[in-house]
């Protein structure tokens, strides 16, 4: 069964709020976290799933739009991976292989697009992977 427009929707809310976290976990996001973050919604996220919004535009675009909201208004993290853990398992199809794959890579992408990684988004990716492979 295809997942509803809705929980996609979800799904690529959460992604937007995890993504803006490890972005901004030292405490500055840099324009090269935020082009790597577009580049890979764009040619990885985008063809992942044909889900389309009430715009017409594909949801995948909400992780984009979440994150963008989140960095404008300097959001508070603290809330970020607790809630993601909840979401994780309660829609467990959501995450097939692949979708977890693209996770980390999109994470570690962030993480490596300005000055390589740092300890602080070792951990957070660690945290992550603990969440997505348990």
């Amino acid at each position: 069964m295809k997942p509803s427009h809705q929980t996609m929707t979800h799904l690529y809310e959460h992604l937007g709020k995890v993504f803006y976290c490890i972005a901004t976990i030292d405490k500055t996001v840099s324009k090269e976290e935020i082009e790597e973050l577009k580049e890979i919604v764009r040619t990885e996220w985008l063809p992942l799933e044909d889900t389309i919004n009430e715009f017409g535009d594909d949801t995948a675009y909400e992780i984009e739009i979440v994150f963008d909201w989140l960095l404008a208004n300097k959001w508070d993290t603290e809330q970020v991976i607790p809630d993601f853990k909840i979401f994780r398992k309660e829609h467990e199809h959501l995450f097939s292989p692949e979708v977890i794959t693209l996770i980390l890579k999109t994470a570690n992408a962030i993480a490596n697009s300005f000055l390589q990684k740092n300890k602080s988004e070792h951990v957070f990716i660690s945290q992550l992977s603990g969440i997505l492979v348990p």
